[in-house]
């Protein structure tokens, strides 16, 4: 069993006790989809939910640090100090329909040099399956207690690569477009499974090749991206730099896929 630091175990507390909730709300949400007013007040009722519970067990347990959630916003806390990122339930649209591909996300963020902060603990928690991916930086990706490793494909015609798709009032639809069409003839398959959090995950875990994303917010891929660099791949924009999170543009894999894709996006956007 890998060992993990005790600020890891508080992290996945929280998610675990979020999740039986979860559980429970998603099977009644599958028969809301019979009713006329439909189960979207409810999973909205779910997600706050499932964060009320996760902030209240890591405010307890760290009651200096600040918060970035996806419901209740930025809540400060001690600047010196890490701050929690928060997505209590990263897949809601699919949440809402019944699908059973949805995540916790949570990531801790602290402070270092020149005002900046970098991401060293992750976790995202799959409710429904139990599968808990998990990095500490500088201590490797894992599930559980097995380790992650990035694909080892490197030809992008044997590449399964995940994305997401544009939607109303959501994302660049022209810019994905141009993107699809210079990404699909060259790669074996392309996925839209609707949660980031989950594709980075099964990025690090080697079960999809490469994924690509824009318009997200920093709860939908904080901690998705440290498993990705924890597992031996690579996210980066999507001109190859190192500035996903500012110009909000995320592209990732290992490092022979990488530079192939990166250079397919980059020419798709000239």
């Amino acid at each position: 069993m890998p060992s993990h630091s005790g600020l890891f175990t508080v992290v996945e507390r929280a998610a675990r006790k979020a999740a039986p909730r979860l559980r429970r709300d998603f099977n009644e949400v599958q028969q809301l989809q019979v009713s006329r007013k439909g189960p979207a007040d409810f999973v909205s009722m779910a997600d706050q939910r499932a964060e009320q519970t996760i902030y209240e067990e890591l405010s307890k347990a760290r009651p200096d640090w600040g918060f970035v959630m996806e419901e209740r916003g930025e809540i400060a806390g001690d600047p010196n100090k890490p701050r929690f990122i928060v997505d209590p339930l990263d897949g809601t649209s699919n949440f809402l329909h019944g699908i059973p591909h949805f995540a916790i996300s949570i990531a801790v963020e602290e402070p270092i040099t020149n005002g900046k902060r970098e991401v060293t603990t992750a976790l995202v928690y799959q409710p429904l399956t139990d599968e808990s991916f998990w990095a500490e930086k500088g201590r490797g990706a894992w599930v559980q207690s097995e380790r992650l490793r990035v694909s080892a494909r490197r030809d992008l015609s044997d590449a399964l690569v995940a994305t997401g798709i544009p939607f109303m009032g959501h994302g660049d639809f022209v810019q994905w477009t141009r993107i699809f069409g210079a990404v699909a003839p060259q790669v074996a398959g392309i996925r839209r499974l609707g949660s980031a959090a989950l594709d980075l995950a099964w990025v690090a875990a080697g079960r999809f090749d490469a994924y690509w994303e824009s318009d997200l917010n920093i709860w939908d891929v904080a901690a998705g991206m440290l498993l990705v660099k924890e597992a031996g791949g690579f996210v980066t924009d999507f001109r190859g730099g190192d500035r996903p999170i500012e110009r909000n543009e995320y592209l990732a894999a290992n490092d022979a896929l990488h530079s192939k894709l990166h250079k397919l996006v980059a020419g798709a956007l000239r």
